[in-house]
């Protein structure tokens, strides 16, 4: 009979533990991690104490603790403040905070100079999420591709995983781009029930369409990305932009009678008709990306 070997779950420390962190404490130690954590105001450690968690008087006891340190704060400079008096040297420091993508790439040059390998992290997922595989809920993850591959099971406990490059800033850049997606798609759903609220119209009946009709305009994104990957902003176009352009005319006056202000709606049209008078007629609004360019100016 052959002996196979048992891997214990790697320990971690988790730094900061309001929602977010809580929510992957809870299921590191649920999977049988140990887990050292700390948290400025202490006694929102004390749930997970409960539960199991070993809790440290400092940080910097904290990332002693263990080699893999995973740090969920509210901001860069929470960050730079916890892991100030730290010894970061021969750690794995994984950044779940959340940020931009300079603040990414300076961090990981700050950690590698004290002799941590370094992976910056973008949270696609509220805390009710973490833990629940079918809830669709993954992290991005860029940097150290050493670290990530080490430590890919432990970090896929929470939630999927997708590591996005060895650029440290490619994490909160995807990250922050999918939200800003996310901001634009919830003005036009803020618009539309505006649209409808004086009138004899039940939102919970109006929902199902709106949601159906979002769904079936997605798949839009794939044609944005051939044209802009192409060069080619004509290619596959239905509805062109000068009929767009035209149609947003009725989108303002239909917002002019029901007394419902344009102001999440115009500064796309505004751009859209700068492109049209640049000549891009017969292409879609893709091109106007051309146009929040502003490396060129």
């Amino acid at each position: 009979m052959t002996d196979t070997a048992v891997v214990s779950p790697a320990p971690l420390t988790l730094l900061g533990t309001g929602a977010m962190g809580t929510a992957l404490a809870r299921v590191w130690l649920a999977a049988g991690h140990e887990v050292t954590v700390w948290n400025r105001t202490a006694a929102r450690t004390e749930p997970l104490a409960a539960e199991g968690a070993t809790v440290a008087a400092s940080a910097a006891d904290a990332v002693a603790a263990n080699r893999l340190v995973i740090v969920c704060l509210l901001d860069d400079a929470s960050v730079g403040d916890a892991l100030g008096g730290a010894e970061l040297a021969g750690r794995d420091l994984v950044n779940l905070t959340t940020g931009t993508p300079a603040e990414g790439r300076a961090r990981a040059a700050w950690a590698e100079e004290r002799g941590a390998r370094f992976l910056d992290a973008g949270i696609m997922a509220v805390p009710p999420m973490i833990g629940a595989p079918d809830s669709g809920g993954y992290v991005f993850y860029s940097g150290s591709p050493g670290l990530f591959e080490e430590h890919r099971d432990t970090l896929g406990v929470p939630a999927g995983t997708r590591f996005v490059g060895a650029d440290p800033g490619f994490a909160a850049l995807h990250d922050v781009a999918l939200l800003s997606a996310m901001s634009g798609m919830f003005a036009g759903i803020t618009h539309a029930f505006a649209l409808i609220r004086p009138e004899d119209i039940a939102p919970k009946d109006f929902a199902p369409l709106l949601a159906d009709w979002l769904t079936a305009m997605a798949p839009a994104v794939h044609q944005s990305a051939d044209q802009l990957q192409s060069g080619d902003y004509t290619r596959g176009v239905v509805s062109n932009l000068a009929m767009q352009v035209a149609g947003n005319a009725t989108l303002l006056r239909t917002a002019e009678e029901q007394r419902v202000s344009p102001e999440l709606l115009t500064p796309y049209m505004r751009l859209m008709e700068r492109w049209l008078a640049l000549g891009h007629g017969e292409e879609d609004g893709t091109g106007t990306v051309e146009l929040l360019d502003v490396r060129g100016r």
